[in-house]
């Protein structure tokens, strides 16, 4: 008699007859994600682009370095910039940059005089933009580490598409030294040496 009021009352018998969601529970369900989704995809968006805008800008800021030191270390003209399919430098910023050894500092690769690629940077994502001063076409450093030829210094500007407050750049002196901008009044936009925003034409 014990026995069979124990298996009476055993925990299978508080089960419920049916199992899974109803349709209503499962509405609420998707328009929670949704909701959620919504919130978080603008969100990562934005840091992806931080991230590769950073990334870039660390990338091109060592190329510099290695063009410079390279110069100053081995006493000879370093150039940076894209070549085109005959070796010259031009001004395709956004395409695979080259830096090398340019002995009489023409901006023209010419293997034939013992000149030698140091470094290559991959090209920019298609839609992003990156300039560097007004109809430049490569940065030349001298072996005394210092910028070789009239105009060549100018500022890098790196503009993403659709996040302009993420412009980050790097204005090459003509001494040769280096200065990334930086967000310096905390508004969430870069700044150059002088206090102006960092825009893109």
């Amino acid at each position: 008699m014990y026995k069979q009021i124990i298996s009476t009352f055993s925990p299978r018998h508080f089960l419920p007859l049916y199992s899974g969601f109803t349709l209503v529970e499962l509405m609420i369900t998707v328009s929670i994600t949704s909701i959620l989704i919504g919130i978080a995809v603008p969100n990562y968006s934005s840091f992806i682009c931080k991230l590769r805008v950073n990334n870039e800008i660390s990338e091109l800021n060592r190329l510099l370095l290695i063009a410079r030191n390279t110069a100053i270390n081995n006493r000879q003209t370093v150039t940076l910039c894209h070549l085109d399919e005959s070796g010259k430098c031009d001004t395709n910023w956004h395409q695979q940059l080259s830096v090398f050894i340019d002995t009489n500092a023409n901006k023209i690769y010419e293997p034939n005089l013992n000149e030698y690629i140091l470094r290559v940077k991959s090209k920019i994502k298609t839609t992003d933009k990156l300039h560097y001063g007004i109809g430049r076409t490569g940065v030349i450093y001298a072996a005394t580490g210092r910028l070789a030829g009239w105009g060549s210094n100018g500022t890098f500007r790196y503009c993403p598409l659709n996040y302009q407050n993420f412009n980050r750049g790097i204005r090459v002196a003509t001494s040769g030294r280096l200065y990334i901008t930086t967000d310096t009044d905390h508004d969430g936009k870069d700044e150059d040496r002088n206090g102006k925003e960092l825009t893109c034409r």
